[in-house]
């Protein structure tokens, strides 16, 4: 057999695997229950509609269906039943979806509705091995240079800032009073009073704070400068500008020393000495590494593990998870201020551009998912409903919050049943490989 009749061969036998967890269920609401759907959408819609020569809320049907047609009826309708459809080819066909079932119309008239329903069940896991891998956690330590490093953070967030005679320098905290002007118009966002800028941050246009450096308290300039070719405004993008700005006041840094009043403004119990800080960093700093090195740990177990794995999961599924950590990146956007549509411009990318990013990680998370979910039956873990509570309620002491507050904000008890069931297979998994 030839490569390409091989390659061929594998396509069809791929296909044939992936159409086992595809399911078309035909679902048809006729009779009474269809006609009293349209009815009662034709109500609602009679209330409102405008016919010449009837009244509002006295339009009859006939006329109204020639006037909008009987299809205005019937869409609506179908939209109002499609629960009620999905729930019955959940009924007759014991499926489970594995992802969002997709919904069509296959056929509508006066005495029925027909609905397709394209259902994906969960694929078939094979775990050929997960007992005796390989894989064991990194030993984790903390050196006098990274606790030095934290502690320097540590004195440059509570720096003091204290004005200052003299010129601008690097480093420096100019106050000033700005105002950007392009072919002498002032245009918008480039207007700011008091501002505070860190000279060397890079916050402005190139240019900018180096043409500020040497300024005193008082004065003003005029500074030419050019906007970036690649600026997200398309407006300013290359544009020469001028930006008249007046420095109200100068302020510089004021290192603070490992002092009573240092400590006293840190306000961390029992810490009132150098020794006492340093022990503290430290042992803030393994915590972190620690907890980096078991994430860590953890994902290099499981790809292990995913590597003697069969499995062929449908695309709807990795698509689905797409959408979900599309919606976490939107979300953590959001709290920084930032919308899809800005970032995508910063970037200069688009939404495909960010699903082909997220597909690798959506596959491994959904391959995860299955395979331990496999390896849960496999080692006869089981979590109880009340365990579940007993957890929740953990969790929302742990969160200060109330127990009924945690397990809706978190999706419901089965899903923190579900988290739990998956956090102890991990742990089986590492027990099973130490």
């Amino acid at each position: 057999m030839s490569k390409d009749n091989k390659k061929e061969e594998t396509k069809k036998e791929t296909k044939k695997k992936t159409n086992e967890n595809v399911h078309n269920v035909k679902i048809k609401i006729e009779g009474k229950e269809w006609k009293d759907a349209v009815e009662k959408v034709f109500s609602a819609k009679q209330k409102t509609a405008k016919v010449d020569g009837f009244r509002k809320g006295k339009v009859p049907r006939d006329i109204y269906e020639k006037n909008f047609g009987k299809q205005s009826l019937w869409f609506d309708a179908a939209e109002s039943l499609v629960q009620t459809a999905f729930k019955k080819a959940m009924d007759e066909s014991k499926l489970i979806p594995a992802v969002q079932p997709e919904v069509n119309i296959t056929d509508m008239n006066d005495d029925f509705i027909e609905y397709s329903f394209k259902i994906i069940t969960t694929p078939q896991v094979n775990v050929k091995k997960y007992k005796g891998l390989n894989v064991k956690p990194e030993k984790v330590e903390v050196t006098d240079e990274e606790v030095n490093h934290e502690l320097g953070h540590l004195l440059e967030r509570y720096t003091e800032l204290v004005v200052k005679d003299g010129k601008v320098e690097n480093g420096d905290i100019a106050i000033i009073d700005f105002e950007g002007f392009k072919d002498g118009v002032a245009f918008d966002g480039g207007k700011g009073e008091n501002y505070s800028l860190e000279i060397g941050s890079n916050t402005f246009i190139p240019g900018f704070e180096e043409q500020v450096i040497g300024m005193k308290a008082g004065d003003e300039k005029e500074l030419n400068l050019t906007f970036p070719r690649d600026y997200a405004s398309s407006e300013l993008a290359g544009a020469k500008v001028i930006f008249k700005v007046k420095v109200n006041e100068v302020k510089q840094k004021q290192k603070r020393e490992l002092d009573e009043d240092f400590f006293e403004d840190l306000g961390m119990e029992g810490i009132d000495s150098e020794e006492k800080l340093r022990e503290e960093l430290k042992n803030s700093i393994k915590a972190e590494k620690e907890m980096d090195a078991e994430n860590r740990y953890v994902n290099t177990l499981l790809e292990e593990v995913s590597k003697n794995v069969d499995v062929d999961i449908p695309e709807e599924m990795v698509n689905e998870e797409i959408e979900r950590l599309m919606e976490q990146f939107e979300e953590r956007l959001k709290m920084q201020g930032v919308s899809l549509e800005m970032y995508y411009a910063f970037t200069k990318s688009s939404e495909n551009d960010l699903k082909s990013h997220l597909e690798k990680e959506a596959y491994a998370n959904v391959l995860y998912r299955l395979m331990l979910d496999e390896i849960t039956k496999l080692e006869n873990i089981e979590v109880s409903l009340e365990e579940a509570e007993k957890e929740a309620e953990a969790m929302a002491e742990a969160y200060e919050t109330e127990k009924e507050e945690f397990i809706k904000h978190f999706g419901g008890l089965e899903v923190v049943q579900y988290d739990l069931k998956m956090r102890r297979t991990i742990e089986k998994l590492k027990e099973l490989n130490k």
